[in-house]
């Protein structure tokens, strides 16, 4: 008789990146594909429009990269004392944590007993684990992790930069500001209907979301060229 096993797929366990890639990818599109729309609408030469769209990419890169690890990094920082707090107050009165760790349990539904028995199973199996998660709620899936959200954050920028700053670079300059926002905003869409189908959300509001978002960003910021930019 064959056993087949069960396998759950939850998505809290990819929300860490996904937040960060979405986030990455939105502001490359958003932000490049404003820039660009600007300084297309001041009538800027081909040469002057792309040098401005590749230093919008890496400093954006670069920006969300550094943004996002200083964030995580509070996060992991204040992760870390919580859990040396923790690991000091286990060496000092295991009793105690015991009686903590067993009162949790006790909340969630469990028997008195049992609680007290599931609670000294796992100090003895692994007293900061089990604290860490049931009494911090720090998991090793959901811990901060710095360098991936950075990474996660500079990566998703710059490909999402790349798709207006392609379209800028490939159409003649008269075709420049409708296709870049048209396309754009094709691409914001598609990410915004992504992001909510992975995160189990509503596809069609979230990519009308970040479609009008990003549709207003390269409107205003295409206004403000037409308004500096003076005649061609």
């Amino acid at each position: 008789m064959r056993r087949h096993h069960h396998r759950e797929r939850h998505r809290t366990e990819h929300m860490g990146w996904l937040r960060a890639a979405v986030l990455g990818a939105n502001d490359g599109i958003v932000s490049t594909a404003s820039l660009l729309m600007g300084v297309a609408a001041a009538h800027a030469s081909r040469h002057d429009l792309l040098l401005a769209g590749v230093a919008a990419l890496v400093a954006g890169a670069m920006s969300m990269a550094a943004g996002e690890y200083v964030s995580v990094h509070s996060q992991a920082d204040s992760e870390q004392a919580e859990l040396d707090r923790e690991r000091e107050e286990l060496a000092n009165d295991t009793d105690a944590e015991h009686r903590e760790l067993a009162g949790i349990y006790i909340g969630r539904g469990l028997d008195p007993a049992l609680a007290r028995q599931v609670a000294e199973q796992l100090m003895a199996h692994d007293a900061l684990d089990a604290h860490a998660r049931d009494e911090l709620g720090i998991t090793e899936v959901l811990r901060a992790r710095p360098l991936q959200a950075a990474a996660a954050s500079a990566a998703s920028f710059a490909a999402g930069a790349v798709v207006p700053l392609l379209v800028a670079a490939l159409v003649p300059p008269a075709l420049q500001l409708p296709l870049v926002f048209a396309i754009s905003l094709a691409c914001l869409a598609l990410l915004g209907a992504a992001a909510a189908r992975m995160g189990g959300a509503a596809v069609a509001t979230g990519a009308l979301r970040i479609a009008f978002w990003g549709a207003l960003a390269m409107a205003v910021t295409t206004g403000v060229g037409l308004l500096f930019g003076g005649p061609a």
